[in-house]
């Protein structure tokens, strides 16, 4: 289908006109990426100190904060906050999840999700067969049947249990990593929530605390709505919506990754959803196919196409951040051809275990792969690499200094090291600014 074709039909289709001037309703691959930032809470920085209430806030935005357990630097979840809150005391995750505010279930992976929404989530989880958790949580279930039936009458006659409170088998191997170095109690506990049955009440030293789903659902502030009928057209449509209005601006082929849906989103299921007022189509430059906003963001969408959205942020991203984790999307979107190598050998990784793009007024220029040495107060930039074409101009070498002290402060490292960078001549300068 031609571009002009394209134009034709997105003028003509039935939504509610956004009062906009004819002449600017095509969006720049720039104003597009801003309008996506935007959607994020990422195109600028928080101009004051974090609240409670931003935190909540900043998850209800992106919908899913994804989990995981990897702690070279602060975890995962604790990053993706704090690159749109700034410092924050990481104790206000815990907080949240168990007053009931935030809840854990399967979405796009392991997430915390708003409380007002589990309901949907749960009632989602007879659409997730295909996936791997769930099939292995089904399989363990049909292998123990009676040892998971037992555990489950325990919570039941004593109360929430963590995995600490099974002892390890005397003969056991040392615990490594993964579902098949845990004992048997933490994977009938892991089968037992991915199936629904348990849910996470608390965590402690991040380690989950499990109870019957009914308890804890009745502990969540807000409660969410009923729990709509099995309807999988119904359900999946909430879940386009909801893909749509966190990113911001997004092609269609986009939008299924963000809740892990199958089969990939289709236009013709988005038709109805332009129709009804809920979504809204643009153009954008360099995209073959139109750009979808909901109707959530008609203010920025405007302010994007009249160019008044400005990108001023630097932040250092997780690798399981909602703009970087669709690695397909940021490669076409932002040129960033980006792999997480914390899997892959040492001797064959390009850039380094554990490796955080970095975020610079609306580009993302680099990455860097670091390390927060806690006990020494040190925190090592084992190698930093500009992107080819990217110039370590004055600003973005200042702005990337005070991003690299204030996250080293915030891990309680303060000291910044810088062992290598690219190009040539990098590191020395960013040394002179860290000091």
């Amino acid at each position: 289908m031609s571009p002009q074709h394209n134009a034709l039909h997105v003028v003509k289709l039935p939504c509610r006109p956004i009062p906009l001037d004819a002449k600017a309703k095509v969006l720049s691959a720039t104003q597009a990426r801003y309008l996506h930032l935007a959607a994020q809470g990422l195109l600028q920085p928080l101009r004051r100190q974090a609240r409670r209430g931003d935190l909540l806030d900043a998850v209800k935005r992106m919908r899913l904060l994804q989990i995981d357990s990897i702690h070279v630097l602060a975890r995962s979840q604790h990053l993706v906050l704090r690159a749109r809150l700034g410092d924050y005391p990481m104790e206000w995750l815990d907080q949240a999840l168990a007053g009931g505010q935030l809840a854990e279930c399967w979405a796009h992976e392991a997430c915390m999700v708003p409380a007002a929404d589990i309901g949907l989530h749960r009632a989602w989880l007879g659409q997730r067969e295909s996936h791997w958790s769930f099939r292995r949580a089904v399989s363990t279930r049909q292998q123990h049947r009676r040892e998971m039936e037992a555990l489950l009458a325990r919570i039941r006659s004593s109360g929430p249990v963590s995995a600490a409170h099974f002892a390890r088998p005397p003969d056991a191997a040392e615990p490594r990593s993964g579902w098949w170095d845990w004992k048997p109690e933490k994977r009938w506990l892991e089968a037992w929530f991915v199936l629904g049955e348990l849910m996470v009440a608390r965590r402690e030293r991040f380690q989950r605390v499990y109870d019957l789903a009914a308890n804890v659902l009745a502990r969540l502030d807000p409660q969410p709505g009923p729990i709509p009928a099995s309807d999988a057209a119904t359900l999946r449509r909430h879940f386009i919506v909801d893909a749509v209005r966190a990113l911001g601006v997004t092609q269609a082929r986009w939008i299924a990754d963000y809740h892990r849906l199958q089969p990939a989103v289709t236009v013709d299921e988005l038709l109805p959803l332009v129709a009804s007022g809920e979504l809204r189509t643009v153009q954008v430059q360099g995209w073959p196919s139109p750009g979808y906003v909901h109707r959530d963001h008609d203010g920025l969408l405007e302010r994007a196409l009249r160019g008044r959205l400005r990108a001023t942020h630097t932040a250092l991203l997780s690798p399981f951040d909602p703009v970087v984790w669709d690695r397909r999307r940021v490669r076409e979107w932002f040129g960033f051809d980006y792999t997480l190598e914390c899997y892959t050998p040492a001797a064959k990784r390009r850039y380094g275990y554990f490796v955080l793009p970095i975020l610079h007024r609306g580009k993302l220029v680099g990455r860097l792969d670091a390390k927060a040495h806690r006990a020494q107060g040190v925190f090592v930039v084992n190698a930093l690499f500009l992107e080819d074409g990217v110039a370590p101009t004055p600003r973005l070498l200042n702005e990337l200094a005070a991003a690299l002290g204030a996250l080293a402060r915030w891990h309680g490292t303060p000291e910044v090291r810088v062992l290598a960078a690219r190009p040539r001549g990098l590191a020395a300068r960013l040394r002179a600014l860290c000091t």
